[in-house]
């Protein structure tokens, strides 16, 4: 919900996206959950969010989601949405 980053199923926050600068460096990332042990979150406050819950893509449709399965349908979308070509590092030589 918003303000928050991310992606959200309801309360629950199932793709972590962060961005971090300092030193003239940017990094970023996101973190998708597919399929993790989600009993870890019971000791921290995720994304420093109290109050919120943390869900994965299994949780949600009931059966195992490997990463797998998700990365090369991720990986598709995130080149038609950014209108980019994304290389591996095999590639790169």
């Amino acid at each position: 919900p918003p303000p928050f980053t991310g992606v959200w199923m309801g309360d629950r926050k199932v793709c972590a996206i962060g961005v971090h600068c300092g030193h003239h460096i940017t990094s970023h990332g996101l973190a998708l959950n597919c399929c993790p042990d989600l009993s870890w979150f019971q000791h921290i406050v995720p994304c420093g969010l109290a109050g919120m819950g943390v869900t994965s893509l299994s949780q949600e449709l009931g059966h195992p989601v490997p990463v797998e399965q998700v990365l090369v349908p991720f990986l598709q979308a995130f080149q038609e949405v950014f209108h980019c070509t994304l290389l591996c590092s095999d590639e790169l030589g």
